[in-house]
């Protein structure tokens, strides 16, 4: 059964709201995470099997003062029949681009072959 948690959360910076989402986006079970309410002080959590109270808690303890406003089945939205269209992708590889082998030699650069057993710091 999908459910949706409601906690109200005090936060008073985008740092605090990122950090409460990202918190909560690492709880299993959690399909979406939104932020809600007038001062987008309620993070909306919709998900199956979690822990609501085990989720307020662990708020408290990292983000600020948490408060579990509501707690139930999550109604599911119907789609319009327009946005149910699917689109299809296909990958068309590129022409094969022919490989030149210059050697370095040819341009002016020196090679220089290191000796095995010596340092090339110094």
């Amino acid at each position: 059964m999908t459910q949706k948690i409601v906690i109200k959360v005090d936060m008073t910076s985008d740092r605090c709201r990122s950090k409460a989402m990202a918190l909560v986006a690492a709880t299993s079970g959690v399909d979406s995470v939104a932020l809600a309410g007038d001062g987008r002080d309620q993070v909306v959590v919709v998900g199956d099997g979690i822990d609501s109270v085990r989720l307020t808690t662990a708020l408290r303890k990292k983000v600020g003062h948490a408060q579990l406003v509501q707690v139930g089945e999550a109604k599911e939205e119907k789609k319009p029949a327009a946005a149910a269209v699917e689109y299809t992708y296909q990958y068309y590889p590129s022409h094969a681009v022919p490989l030149y082998e210059h050697t370095a030699g040819a341009y002016g650069y020196q090679q220089y072959h290191s000796r095995p057993g010596t340092c090339s710091i110094m």
